[in-house]
């Protein structure tokens, strides 16, 4: 075999090699049957090179000596590093989207599974009724309904992929309203299955009597508030988030806990308790269709009002919450012992003030995005580390150093947050 041939046979067996690397157990990180393990390297990584360098190691000698040059290349070297945390979180996050919704038409059909012997541990002593069979019908049409949406959608979730918001978080007013459109809708599904298998007369007209609004007033204005109120959320969203009055950053991925906290993860008030008053609503809607299957939930009005109020609250949290960024003061930061001086080229700023890291930028590759303004130079916010986390940027103070091509006189200063929101405009004077 000439050198040629051998070079062919070595590139198809790297190849044979590399395609045996790419199946399910693979953990290089470069497919997506190793984005789960890829960004666990990328954070472990990071994390490594942070606690380094917030303890004074890892710097070249080239910098070592100059506490801005060594300052100015860690952050450089932290950023690059989040970046790549970033990519690979991203990547996982697809994957995991693109394998969820197997997961959720498997637990749509579990669901459907679970309601045969419990109809059936409930048919003892009372017997096997046409309202059982036409339970079951119906889950049954709403299984096969959400498992053909779960295909449609597969790459975005499956099943999740309507309740899950531009922010790539799951959405709690669109969940809510979700739910109680499945649960009208299974109802009425009920009734039809026993108007199907009605013979009387007098038992189909009192089946079509069930749908009578006096009879489901209750479900159908709660199903209309609920509705409403996930159109009109997102609506108010979307013009502060345009109005820069609303910070929003769009996460890796969804997860159940988006339905209870807020876009930093801290656990939200107006969210959990429209999810509590809504799933209780919902139970008790349940128990009153399965002891009276042959008309609409007849939720009394004193439950209707309590989700009203309840989803009132919500709405109100939703006006409220976010604000823009601001600055109070600028001052030059000085260490113990150093002198007051006016502020010149070169030194360090303290730019003081609120809402500078946006709900969920905690992240440093959201961090190394910050900007701020100097009269018309752009300075990157430069990242300090600590152990377990970064003393610079803040929600509330910055530090950044004031570039040589600042020229003297009276200038502005601007924050751009990682969400792309500017603050108000302060002026310093800064001299030679």
């Amino acid at each position: 075999m000439g050198k040629a041939g051998i070079g062919v046979a070595v590139q198809e067996a790297s190849q044979g090699v590399r395609a045996g690397a790419h199946t399910g157990g693979c953990t290089c990180g470069d497919c997506p049957h190793g984005a789960r393990e890829g960004h666990r390297r990328a954070v472990t990584e990071f994390l490594r090179k942070r606690d380094e360098f917030a303890a004074g190691q890892g710097l070249p000698a080239a910098v070592a000596h100059s506490p801005s040059a060594s300052r100015q290349w860690v952050s450089a070297e932290l950023a690059q590093c989040a970046h790549h945390v970033a990519e690979r979180g991203r990547a996982e996050g697809e994957a995991w989207l693109a394998r969820l919704w197997r997961r959720t038409a498997g637990a749509v059909w579990a669901g459907v599974l679970l309601l045969l012997p419990a109809q059936a541990l409930t048919a003892v002593g009372a017997g096997w009724t046409a309202a059982r069979t036409a339970g079951l019908l119906a889950a049954l049409v709403v299984a096969v309904a959400l498992t053909a949406a779960s295909w449609f959608h597969r790459a975005r979730g499956g099943v999740l992929a309507p309740v899950i918001g531009e922010d790539n978080r799951l959405s709690t007013s669109r969940a809510v309203a979700a739910a109680w459109v499945l649960f009208v809708a299974y109802a009425v599904l009920v009734l039809a299955g026993r108007l199907a298998a009605a013979s009387a007369p007098g038992e189909r007209d009192r089946l079509i009597a069930g749908l009578d609004l006096a009879r489901g007033a209750g479900v159908v204005t709660v199903l209309a508030v609920v509705c409403g109120i996930a159109v009109l959320v997102r609506r108010v969203v979307g013009l502060r988030v345009l109005g820069q009055r609303l910070q929003k950053v769009r996460a890796d991925r969804p997860r159940a806990a988006d339905l209870l906290t807020d876009d930093s993860g801290r656990g939200a008030f107006a969210d959990i308790q429209y999810v509590a008053v809504g799933f209780v609503a919902l139970v008790f809607a349940a128990v009153r269709l399965a002891r009276r299957p042959d008309q609409l939930p007849d939720l009394p009005w004193g439950l209707a009002v309590v989700v009203l109020v309840s989803a009132a609250t919500y709405l109100a949290a939703k006006y409220a919450e976010g604000g823009r960024p601001v600055i109070l003061s600028v001052v030059r930061a000085r260490e113990a012992g150093d002198l007051d001086a006016p502020i010149r080229t070169g030194d360090d700023i303290e730019i003081r003030g609120a809402g500078f890291v946006p709900p969920g930028a905690q992240g440093a590759d959201r961090l190394a995005r910050m900007v701020v303004r100097i009269g018309t130079v752009h300075v990157h916010v430069p990242l300090v580390p600590v152990t377990g986390g970064f003393s610079n940027p803040t929600d509330t103070v910055l530090t950044v150093p004031v570039p040589a091509d600042v020229e003297p006189g009276r200038v502005e200063v601007q924050v751009v947050t990682a969400a792309g929101v500017e603050t108000n405009r302060y002026a310093i004077d800064v001299t030679d």
